[in-house]
């Protein structure tokens, strides 16, 4: 892996060249979306554009060199391009490219149905696949309403879980996402306070059984709070929530998609934290790259979709796509083999220790759990400005809160710590310039 190495002022002439086209094709929405952000941060947010990408590094069209602090939202928990998961598509292209999904599958589904049983806090998972975090979100809330027969849902302010509308009616991430399709949106949803590190467990519980009424079927969590600011709720939260879904008969969901699968140490954080949910969610890290997701629950609640009439309620072309099953297998597998979890706590420890050694003005706070890093600043939507400054020194990071007032730090998995450190302190230089 390679140190950064800026080459020239962000775009480069081939990126700029790049973004002017992207301007009059691509969605006016992200085109507007950088220039709040712009105005904002008082910098530029014209971005960079990827050529290509290995390990923790990440190429521009300019032969700029970044070291990657975002994985790629989560995605590349392994490294971009891991050589094995490499491998494993250009083997699985060159024999079967694609199957009939839930009518005539592939072998490499049924291969890794029974690899995400086998990681399962309960006996008989059943999984259904789709292509990325917000699909299986959808699944999950309609397996709910299938099981209980109620379409409620108690979730969290905060929590983001995708902007399909069955997630987007869940969102409290921010009212705004909601708003303008708030017609078409689930109105039996109800948001309680996401708890954070210190909070009163019995007083949390207590705000979540507030919002359940006769329609509730399901509770659906972040076991940590994301894209949310990276919060971590008090130990005995999960656990106490599971008690609460259970002793009212209502589902409950962990959305384990940017969160689970090493990122924080465990497999599966919310099993770490002694909550066994109905029904788990992945996304991101599962595919190494590929775009799939999955839906796992037990038995008693996936049996549901047993009783329509024989009808397949939810499927899609590409759910179960065979070339993105084989990135998974690989991608489990190198988790198991590698045991990235643990290097993930020690490198996450490490990077803690280097950044708050330096003791940078505007932190108001560092939370952190293995590769996932929030550092809140003084002031909102510095956030922002921070990225840019990063973004300059050749380290692609992205702001979290719903003030833009956190800086998130989650790189591969497989980062190595002399590029991590340099992060760090790349951090704290770009904090100390900040008026």
């Amino acid at each position: 892996m390679r140190p950064p190495m800026i080459r020239q002022p962000l775009p480069g002439a081939v990126g700029k060249g790049y973004v002017d086209r992207l301007a009059e094709t691509e969605c006016p929405a992200f085109t507007a979306r950088r220039k709040r952000r712009a105005e904002a941060s008082g910098a530029p947010h014209d971005p960079i554009v990827w050529a290509s990408a290995s390990g923790a590094n990440v190429v521009d069209v300019d032969g700029n060199v970044f070291v990657d602090l975002t994985s790629g939202f989560g995605v590349a928990s392994v490294g971009h391009a891991h050589p094995r998961v490499v491998e494993a598509i250009t083997k699985q292209s060159g024999t079967l490219m694609h199957a009939l999904g839930d009518v005539h599958p592939s072998d490499v589904k049924i291969r890794l149905l029974e690899a995400l049983a086998k990681r399962m806090p309960f006996a008989g998972a059943r999984t259904l696949l789709s292509l990325n975090g917000a699909d299986a979100v959808e699944t999950a809330l309609k397996t709910s309403v299938l099981a209980t027969k109620k379409p409620g849902v108690v979730a969290f302010e905060g929590g983001y879980h995708g902007l399909s509308h069955g997630p987007l009616g869940v969102c409290g991430y921010s009212e705004a996402f909601r708003r303008p399709f708030a017609a078409q949106l689930n109105p039996h949803v109800r948001f309680a306070p996401y708890p954070k590190s210190g909070d009163d467990v019995a007083e949390a519980v207590a705000r979540v059984a507030l919002c359940i009424d006769e329609r509730t079927g399901a509770i659906l969590v972040e076991p940590i709070l994301g894209r949310g600011g990276v919060h971590f709720p008090p130990a005995g939260f999960l656990r106490a929530l599971g008690e609460l879904a259970r002793s009212r008969g209502l589902v409950i969901i962990a959305d384990e998609i940017f969160v689970g699968l090493g990122r924080t140490g465990p497999m599966l954080v919310s099993v770490a934290e002694g909550l066994v949910p109905d029904l788990i969610c992945l996304g991101k890290a599962l595919g190494a790259g590929m775009p799939i997701s999955a839906c796992i629950g037990t038995p008693e609640v996936m049996g549901a979709w047993g009783e329509p009439g024989g009808e397949a309620l939810h499927t899609g072309t590409f759910f179960g796509h065979p070339v993105a099953c084989a990135a998974a297998l690989e991608a489990l597998a190198i988790f198991d083999e590698t045991q990235l979890g643990e290097r993930a706590i020690a490198l996450g420890s490490a990077f803690v220790r280097r950044f708050e050694a330096r003791a940078p003005r505007h932190v108001r706070q560092v939370r952190s759990r293995g590769l996932l890093i929030g550092v809140e600043l003084d002031s909102p939507g510095l956030a922002l400005a921070v990225v840019r400054g990063l973004l300059e020194r050749g380290y692609l990071a992205l702001p979290a809160g719903a003030n833009a007032e956190v800086v998130q730090i989650v790189p591969p998995l497989v980062i190595e710590e002399p590029l991590l450190l340099g992060a760090a302190n790349a951090l704290a230089d770009v904090l100390e310039e900040m008026p």
